[in-house]
């Protein structure tokens, strides 16, 4: 529907109007820049955003603005805006997951949009309440087959990144466990401090600090190899589920028909902001390793990670209305 709906737009703009667009190119930016991220504020996309958009800020001298837009209705939005490379979509490996997971998208990524950059590359850790009988992934497998049914984990929402990573452990270790999805990633991990859920994948931004503060137990993490961050933590394959692997991601996207010369100039300035030392030191404290990827580097890396998810969906029978 997006796809057929830009067509309809561009088809019928004059062909004076689509000169234009392609002359403002050379003068790009010219006005400020909206960044649609589409989760709530606070969370790690958000931060990132921010980051690299403050970094943009003072590169260009025009400002950048976030705009939070939670969950599909930020892709739908940043889909729908104008090719000029004013509005762009700042989003998570939860894109590629959503390609296979709901049902009705109105958008199609790799049609609709125009990849940027793959702005880094992260881990998810997986930790648990202190209270559960677990210090290693092993023993976490362990006691779910002791007690099948019984131990649960609280997520995003049905679809969300850190839903696919517990599906893909329960998959791949055998294990019978319950999801408990949330309307957001902030309620789920309050419950599992609360020691309602037994454990939890989720963002080094957002459960590190408890972990330092001993409220959660960080068992392993969730990339093939150990996070230069945490290099003392074992990853989950190594820790009893051989194979296992879940990259999260965050990039930058724009509509489908942004002159390829905002795009590049958008990428060079995102991989210039995230080599700046104090960015860089920040990202890897937070277990991100910065990748800056080009256009078409990133277009590649997504179908991809969505033909990897969709595997995954189908085999977990995930479906959101």
């Amino acid at each position: 529907m997006v796809g057929t709906l830009r067509s309809a737009i561009l088809s019928a703009l004059p062909l004076a109007n689509i000169a234009t667009i392609a002359t403002a190119a050379e003068s790009y930016p010219a006005r400020p820049i909206r960044v649609i991220v589409p989760s709530s504020a606070g969370g790690g996309a958000d931060i990132v955003a921010r980051l690299v958009g403050q970094k943009l800020t003072e590169r260009w001298v025009q400002q950048v603005i976030v705009d939070n837009r939670i969950g599909v209705v930020g892709a739908e939005t940043a889909a729908l805006a104008a090719p000029d490379g004013y509005t762009v979509l700042f989003t998570t490996s939860a894109l590629s997951v959503r390609e296979s997971v709901y049902r009705k998208l109105t958008y199609s990524t790799l049609r609709d949009f125009a990849a940027v950059t793959q702005v880094l590359s992260q881990s998810n850790l997986l930790v648990v309440h202190p209270a559960v009988p677990a210090r290693t992934v092993q023993e976490l497998v362990a006691l779910a087959k002791a007690k099948p049914g019984e131990l649960n984990f609280g997520t995003g929402g049905n679809g969300t990144s850190n839903h696919l990573a517990g599906e893909l452990l329960r998959i791949m270790a055998g294990i019978n466990v319950v999801h408990v999805p949330y309307k957001g990633v902030p309620q789920a991990l309050n419950d599992t401090l609360a020691g309602r859920m037994h454990f939890a994948f989720s963002s080094p931004m957002s459960v590190l600090p408890f972990v330092k503060q001993g409220k959660l137990r960080l068992l392993a993490v969730t990339t093939p190899q150990r996070s230069r961050a945490l290099p003392e933590v074992p990853t989950v394959a190594e820790s009893g589920v051989p194979g296992y692997e879940f990259t999260g991601w965050m990039g930058v996207l724009a509509p489908k028909a942004t002159p390829p010369d905002i795009v590049r100039k958008f990428q060079q300035a995102v991989a210039k902001a995230v080599a700046e030392p104090d960015l860089e030191q920040r990202l890897a404290a937070d277990a991100a390793e910065p990748v800056a990827s080009t256009p078409a580097d990133f277009a590649a890396f997504l179908k991809i990670d969505i033909a990897r998810w969709t595997r995954v969906v189908r085999e977990a029978n995930i479906q959101v209305d």
